[in-house]
């Protein structure tokens, strides 16, 4: 007669913890996989959306996933560009990514991916210019690690609807960057109100972090914003020479 099974022994507890180990890894690793195209679709969601907050073309509600594609598809095209401002057909080494505001088939601005230290983690978002290339047209935050009611206010709508309007030019035209003030950006001197956004209470930190992000980045996409500034003069004296021209001919 077999000896009969004992479910209590030493070795068949070992080998059924071992069994009951494989099983669920393999299910993790099969939940894993299968959710990991899921997730990323997600991501690439979350990012459109806060590309189009940037560029003001939605507000803080978010439309259905087909409206944001939609959107985004109509009104935004991401490009690459080298230290120099000069569009890329392919990614180099030192490339770029940068994304133009379009409307009616006109680029209205463009969009810089933020990307910068923070107090707890990575601060990710994106900020968006006019075509004058120094007039920010908005600002959105994509990932952060920040201590939700003090840095994680830098995700809030208030904070973010700050940025609208600010300059990276002074009124001599030299660069200054965007910074978060310590405080009320109006209790500043007058001549660095349109640099400054206001700050967040108890988050010194988060906002020395990120306006040191911002500086860097701004630094790094100069070419690009004066090849826009470049632009825009253009324009304007085309446009006067036009005007001087229909004054002539009256």
């Amino acid at each position: 007669m077999s000896e009969s099974f004992d479910k209590n022994s030493k070795k068949n507890v070992i080998l059924f913890a071992l069994l009951l180990s494989v099983i669920c890894s393999v299910l993790i690793a099969a939940a894993a996989g299968g959710l990991r195209e899921l997730q990323q679709a997600n991501m690439e969601l979350d990012k459109k959306i806060n590309i189009l907050k940037a560029a003001a073309i939605i507000e803080d509600r978010k439309p259905s996933k087909e409206k944001i594609n939609k959107l985004y598809d109509a009104h935004i095209k991401e490009v690459l560009v080298d230290d120099q401002g000069k569009l890329l057909e392919a990614r180099l080494p030192n490339s770029l990514t940068l994304y133009f505001f379009k409307e009616n088939g006109n680029v209205k601005g463009y969009i810089l991916p933020i990307n910068t230290r923070g107090l707890w983690g990575k601060i990710q978002g994106y900020l968006a210019f006019e075509a004058d290339g120094q007039t920010v047209s908005g600002f959105s935050v994509f990932s952060h690690a920040e201590t939700p009611g003090l840095g994680g206010e830098i995700e809030s709508a208030w904070f973010q609807k700050n940025f609208k309007g600010k300059k990276i030019l002074n009124s001599q035209n030299k660069f200054v960057s965007i910074g978060i003030a310590k405080g009320k950006s109006v209790n500043l001197p007058k001549e660095k109100q349109d640099h400054y956004v206001d700050g967040i209470s108890g988050a010194t930190l988060t906002g020395r972090y990120l306006s040191e992000g911002i500086k860097k980045t701004l630094i790094a996409y100069d070419a690009v914003s004066i090849k826009f500034r470049q632009k825009q003069l253009r324009a304007q004296k085309d446009t006067q020479e036009k005007e001087i021209l229909l004054k002539d001919n009256k």
